[in-house]
């Protein structure tokens, strides 16, 4: 790719980490004109939805029956799987409407210890391509491939026949520096590193629901703890990500081939709202956003400057509808709702997936509701092979 200095600040600030701004404002502007809070987070990308199962159901997650993809949705459900050993392998292409060699691939790893216990292992690695850049001569300059990467562990136990819980650690790499200096910024910068922690819990029970087999789960999951993140050795330093997954989930075995799933997940960073500020700097409404990790996860619930009702606006909603046939086919649907005050995506999903011996193959689709939207057309893949065990990892009886 040739970028123009220009256009290389604007990937930079848009793209790649919007707390790296050389000159941050807390107040951004979406497509329709409207204003939306910039938080002031790195690595964004841990947010972003891997797989192509919760990809094609709206972006919820945290409570659909349990598979390998679980060591980011939900680590606790992995003490629920039924193979003895799963792989997953996931694929996006990502903004393709701004720039075509940006992607996102996830691999994830579960094993059974026992009849209660799991592990899991995962990798993501965010590739944002090649840059090249030119000086307003049009004199090369050089070219960089920036990337980012979190590499997970975490361990779950069953507690009963219905609860879980589990505890995740792991380890942030955000190698950008190169690209953040060659804006000319002259900043003596380096890669960003950071440790993270997740706690997690899900919990799942068997009814009848109109004469059928059902069950009721519900999951919670709290991700990206962690210290924050810098790229210059005097520069600032940015949250992680923190951030709250609530969801509930409803599975009905219509008859032997037939089942159906609705999902519904909340979803908050647990970071600071940056308060709104005068010319001069000073707090006119709001809370200051120069606190600790742990006060940014309690603030985050009470800091916004426009009260409670902004909090409830800090809330993402995703829905997700999920139909498997015999357990060999699968039809997958969602929404994605964030409101304006926080960018304003809004998004339909939809996917299809196919189950053969030890092995699925998911793909999802999202259609942006926004116009020109860099999330349009953003296509997911994901393949799964378990081993070992009950193959019907996706079918709860």
């Amino acid at each position: 790719m040739k970028f123009f200095p220009t256009k290389v600040i604007v990937l930079l600030n848009i793209i790649l980490l919007p707390g790296l701004a050389s000159a941050q404002t807390t107040i951004g502007t979406n497509t329709d004109g409207s204003n939306y809070v910039a938080y002031p987070i790195a690595v964004p990308f841990l947010n972003i939805t891997p797989d192509s199962r919760s990809g094609a159901m709206g972006d919820a997650g945290v409570a659909i029956s349990p598979d390998v993809n679980a060591n980011y949705w939900n680590p606790s459900k992995l003490a629920f799987l039924e193979s003895d050993d799963d792989f997953s392998l996931s694929y996006s292409p990502w903004l393709r409407q701004l720039v075509p060699d940006i992607s996102l691939s996830y691999l994830s790893y579960a094993h059974k210890l026992d009849e209660r216990d799991g592990l899991g292992l995962s990798l993501r690695y965010f590739n944002y391509g090649t840059i090249q850049f030119r000086d307003v001569n049009q004199n090369d300059l050089g070219t960089y491939s920036p990337n980012e990467l979190h590499l997970a562990g975490s361990f779950a136990r069953k507690f009963g026949e219905n609860l879980s819980l589990a505890l995740s650690a792991g380890f942030v790499h955000s190698n950008l520096s190169n690209a953040f200096f060659a804006t000319g910024t002259g900043a003596q910068t380096k890669a960003g590193n950071a440790v993270t922690a997740g706690v997690s819990l899900y919990y799942n029970s068997k009814f009848q629901e109109f004469g059928n087999d059902a069950i009721f789960a519900f999951g919670t999951n709290i991700s990206n703890i962690g210290s924050k993140i810098s790229y210059s050795e005097d520069g600032p330093n940015y949250f992680l990500p923190t951030n709250l997954k609530i969801g509930a989930a409803n599975t009905i075995n219509l008859d032997d081939y037939n089942q159906i799933t609705f999902t519904l997940d909340l979803n908050k960073l647990l970071v600071p709202t940056p308060p709104i500020l005068d010319n001069n700097g000073n707090i006119i409404k709001g809370q200051s956003d120069n606190v600790s990790v742990p006060s940014g996860i309690f603030d985050s619930f009470s800091d916004a400057p426009g009260g409670f009702s902004q909090e409830m606006q800090e809330i993402t909603i995703s829905v997700g509808f999920e139909y498997w046939y015999n357990q060999l086919f699968v039809l997958r649907a969602g929404y994605f709702y964030e409101n304006p005050i926080n960018g304003g995506s809004h998004y339909l999903t939809a996917g299809v997936g196919f189950k053969y011996q030890d092995f699925d193959f998911d793909f999802s689709y999202l259609a942006a509701s926004q116009q020109n939207s860099p999330l349009a057309n953003t296509l997911r893949f994901t393949l799964i092979a378990n081993f070992g065990g009950d193959k019907n990892v996706h079918k709860q009886q």
